[in-house]
């Protein structure tokens, strides 16, 4: 089967195009033909060794073991199935849950073993991947490339939303809404949720787009009055920041919420490194919560949400397997909305 490998640290030439033989599936595994792969940053910034050269590389204590197969976002067929699985499961489309782990139910993402495809194991940049048959799921939507948009981004979007307990009647600022746990996390917060939504991307060309999502007003991160927008179109300061921005709008987000305002992050795109003045984190009473991931029970909840049409897919472009350096490259440029999806076939 073909299928990109990621051979150690560095920039898209560190990602190439083997041969591989088609996996064979453990006794509770199942092996899927992959329709669709979406990209996330995560892939991307293990290869470029954002979260480290050694061995706190990966998800887990002992690193990243090269080469790998990355890709977490898949939408496939269920072609064959180990031992101890029902064969009914084979020809079932499905989404799979990213990642293996001990913990108990809740506390699944953060057991100290949790083990992330594309990552710990090989993942969905391929024509074939292996998986356990218990993490699943049926596909939301008809479409492989449509249904393949939500697993990292939509967990990692709706966990954000129930950790701050988003709810109608309050404003939430969603940063980098154009991308792919932004747009997400607006729809999330405004569709399923119910709360106003103060969107901010970086081209004020997407505010259409952008609205058409649930966010009630959109902003640019390139104003240099930013927080004094934020608090005109909501009337006054905000109750919850939803930001995969990380140091770029930190004060600015600190800034807009009211006293006893929420903070949730996870991502840091515009800044790892931040400086925090402790005096307005306990004058303000602010709660600062950093996220990433989310529960089974919460990826059925949004899987559900899905199916009923309250979460929509939003892809930007598609590539072929093959030209997976070039969709990360895109994949970091500005401007874009929604998901890039690699294609093993087209």
């Amino acid at each position: 089967m073909k299928a990109i490998q990621v051979t150690g640290y560095g920039d898209v030439d560190k990602l190439k195009l083997v041969e591989l033989p088609i996996p064979e599936p453990g006794d509770n595994d199942v092996l899927i033909k992959v329709k669709a792969c979406a990209i996330n940053n995560t892939e991307i910034w293990m290869r470029e060794g954002a979260y480290g050269t050694d061995a706190k590389s990966g998800w887990r204590p002992e690193g990243v073991h090269f080469p790998r197969t990355p890709g977490s976002d898949i939408a496939g067929t269920i072609v064959k199935a180990g031992k101890r699985v029902d064969k009914s499961m084979i020809g079932k489309d499905v989404v799979i849950f990213p990642f293996t782990s001990s913990g108990q139910e809740g506390t699944e993402h953060i057991s100290e073993d949790m083990s992330f495809i594309g990552s710990e194991y090989d993942g969905g940049y391929a024509e074939y991947v292996v998986w356990p048959a218990d993490l699943c799921f049926d596909m939301p939507l008809a479409d492989y490339t449509e249904s393949a948009v939500f697993s990292v981004s939509g967990m990692t979007a709706w966990h954000m939303a129930e950790q701050i307990q988003a709810h109608s009647g309050e404003t939430i600022v969603v940063t980098g809404a154009n991308g792919g746990v932004g747009s997400l996390n607006v729809q999330i917060a405004s569709n399923v949720f119910g709360a106003k939504v103060i969107a901010i991307v970086g081209d004020l060309a997407l505010t259409d787009r952008v609205k058409k999502l649930g966010a009630t007003h959109v902003l640019s991160y390139k104003s240099p009055n930013l927080a004094e927008d934020i608090l005109e179109v909501n009337g006054g300061p905000v109750d919850s920041v939803l930001d995969v921005v990380g140091d770029a709008l930190f004060s600015t987000s600190l800034q807009v919420l009211k006293k006893g305002g929420k903070f949730c992050t996870s991502g840091s795109a515009g800044g790892q490194h931040t400086n925090l003045d402790f005096r307005t984190l306990y004058l303000k009473h602010l709660t600062l919560y950093g996220s990433v991931l989310g529960t089974i029970e919460e990826f059925k909840r949004m899987l559900k949400a899905i199916s009923e049409g309250k979460i929509k897919p939003v892809i930007d472009r598609t590539f072929p397997l093959e030209q997976a350096p070039e969709a990360q490259v895109y994949f970091k440029k500005s401007g874009k909305l929604g998901k890039i999806v690699l294609l093993p076939e087209e």
